[in-house]
């Protein structure tokens, strides 16, 4: 592992107004991760994951702190800035997919490429079908995603968030929605993505992922805090 850390973050604060009344749903975060871990934080539903997960990736605006990435400071970047940084640099998978029902599979792979400017014409399918193959979906290139099952959405929306080879995938309750057979399935898809360099930091509510993880942290009360190895170990 890296003596440095590629993403830190610095007394991370995002607070919502609730009606008149400021909402603090991060309350101070710090936390440094290292390339190629595979990091995950778990907390109960309304614990501030999700909101955690937008701040990493600069998807909206923190209230105050600092999100250091690979000597990037993501939240000094302007929103053009950063959604470029996004885009070249984070790959997102969410519970919900996320497909484009319209486009084939091949294209919604692609489609991160066409964003960010990243599109060749000969290169780009290529390297899609190359991702489709990784996720054993191959033969099913130029389907729709209403073709294909839940689980196969989500692992195309995991070849769709490595399109631009990014250094870090974030994935948000990636498992909610699958079954236990498939869920072992995406689960293992991230494990080797983890053993090839990619860094991984996953949030869920499933206390059975936290033996998987190189290091686990439990968000609460807007804070997060590390778990004893005794927590981490499942109960015979």
């Amino acid at each position: 592992m890296n003596t440095s850390p590629i993403l830190t973050l610095k007394q991370v604060r995002k607070t919502y107004l609730s009606g008149d009344q400021p909402l603090e749903v991060l309350k101070g975060i710090d936390l440094e991760v290292y390339a190629g871990e595979f990091v995950l934080i778990y907390g109960k539903s309304g614990s501030g994951k999700t909101t955690l997960i937008n701040m990493i990736a600069g998807i909206d605006p923190l209230t105050a702190g600092e999100v250091w990435f690979d000597g990037v400071n993501v939240h000094r970047l302007n929103e053009n800035q950063r959604a470029r940084w996004r885009g070249r640099n984070v790959g997102i998978v969410y519970q919900s997919f996320y497909l484009m029902p319209t486009l084939s599979l091949l294209h919604n792979v692609m489609l991160p490429m066409d964003v960010c400017g990243l599109y060749h014409p000969r290169r780009s399918p290529q390297r899609a079908l190359e991702l489709l193959r990784m996720v054993e979906l191959e033969e099913h290139a130029h389907k729709l995603p209403s073709a294909i099952s839940g689980g196969q959405q989500q692992r195309v929306a995991i070849a769709r968030a490595l399109a631009n080879d990014p250094p870090l995938i974030i994935a948000d309750e990636p498992t909610g929605r699958l079954d236990s057979i498939t869920a072992a399935t995406i689960l293992e898809i991230f494990l080797n993505l983890a053993r090839q360099g990619k860094t991984i930091l996953m949030v869920t509510h499933d206390l059975s992922l936290m033996p998987l993880a190189s290091r686990c942290f439990r968000l609460e009360g807007g804070l997060v805090h590390s778990c004893p190895v005794e927590e981490r170990t499942p109960a015979p």
